[in-house]
């Protein structure tokens, strides 16, 4: 089966992602590489079918630049662990760097999360992050289906 081992790719880069921007936590992780299960299986570095999105976490660019202008901007300690992630080069804030920057990739779909009006569900409830997921991530509007992505949130603890 292609894709990453989810047990390393939790341990490897999520958890270190999540902890150097000061966001992690149990829940957090098990959110995050939930999300790109379920948005990318692991496989995709542009949303398959021809979209916009973009790296494991499929943000598309609009989102990107809306968390930069709306949120970011306003946070500047935050703002800083996300360039620090990005490699503090004239790219970073640049929507491109989802594909080939995995650390800042998980940062930016943290950020998503972040701007939530409710706190996140307990660490181990996978159909709590699966719903979740669905209402601050994909939107109601969106694609994904909270009931069938709840074996994919299930793997995301278990890893």
């Amino acid at each position: 089966m292609p894709g990453l081992d989810l047990g390393q790719f939790k341990a490897l880069l999520v958890r270190p992602a999540l902890e150097h921007m000061g966001l992690g936590g149990s829940a957090a992780l098990n959110l995050l590489t939930g999300t790109a299960l379920v948005e990318s299986g692991l496989v995709w570095l542009r949303q398959n079918g021809g979209g916009p999105a973009l790296g494991l976490w499929q943000m598309e660019p609009a989102t990107h630049d809306d968390c930069w202008r709306n949120f970011l901007a306003f946070r500047p300690a935050l703002a800083t662990a996300l360039r620090q992630l990005g490699g503090e080069g004239a790219g970073v804030g640049r929507a491109d760097l989802l594909v080939g920057n995995l650390a800042y990739a998980c940062a930016m779909a943290r950020i998503v999360y972040a701007r939530a009006p409710r706190v996140l569900p307990m660490p181990a409830d996978s159909a709590g992050l699966s719903a979740y997921h669905k209402q601050f991530y994909n939107t109601p509007l969106g694609a994904a289906d909270s009931q069938r992505n709840v074996a994919l949130f299930a793997q995301a603890v278990a890893a």
